[in-house]
């Protein structure tokens, strides 16, 4: 479920809250997830939550991280609550050295990775695929740290019209393959054609099922 995170991906010039629906594939609502971003002096901010529900299993999670104004991580802090498992960790990114700290909260123990220059963290990640886009580049197929390191590819399909709401809007086809230690799979992202490249709708195959994720407007 974690995944989810990755659909939600030029940065807004100081602040943005997007507000979503997650659904099953049949269209029965499971909840609602929000991405915030917000650019202070010196560095971005950004946050996603989402609380949804499978009957007799909750689903909360919280990642918030933080990017310098060239978007390489500076942090990634983790929680979440899946039925009756709960866990929080905390990402450290040490850039110069081109390692980061992982450690979980609650004896969970320490680790270190290596990681490439200017490495990003899932939440930063999607924010410099949102520029690229805008600035009409994809961004390059990449190591992206999500706790695992997780290897990300983007693929441009073309233009299309999809329903949103009530609504037909003209949208940017994107697929998303994503390979991590025991995740391979690929989502289908349609990015609004604004300035923003605002993230409208996601297809996402997990094991728990297919679910769609939509821009509430």
């Amino acid at each position: 479920m974690k995944l989810l995170v990755f659909l939600l991906c030029l940065l807004p010039a100081s602040a943005e809250s997007l507000r979503y629906s997650i659904n099953w594939a049949s269209g029965l609502s499971l909840g609602e997830a929000t991405l915030r971003a917000d650019k202070g002096k010196e560095a971005w901010d950004f946050e996603v939550t989402m609380d949804a529900s499978i009957p007799g299993f909750a689903l909360r999670d919280r990642y918030q991280s933080a990017a310098t104004l060239d978007l390489c991580s500076l942090q990634l802090e983790k929680s979440f609550t899946h039925g009756t498992r709960k866990a929080e960790e905390k990402i450290t990114f040490d850039q110069p050295n081109h390692t980061a700290s992982r450690e979980t909260q609650h004896g969970g123990g320490k680790s270190e990775l290596s990681i490439p220059a200017c490495a990003k963290d899932a939440l930063t990640f999607m924010q410099f695929a949102r520029r690229e886009l805008a600035q009409g580049r994809l961004a390059p197929q990449q190591e992206v740290v999500f706790g695992a390191m997780y290897r990300v590819r983007i693929e441009y399909t073309g233009a299309q019209k999809i329903r949103v709401g009530d609504q037909t809007v003209d949208a940017d086809r994107i697929l998303a393959t994503i390979k991590g230690p025991t995740t391979d799979l690929t989502v289908e992202i349609f990015f609004a054609r604004d300035a923003a490249r605002t993230p409208l709708l996601a297809h996402i195959p997990l094991s728990l099922g297919s679910f769609t994720v939509e821009l509430i407007r």
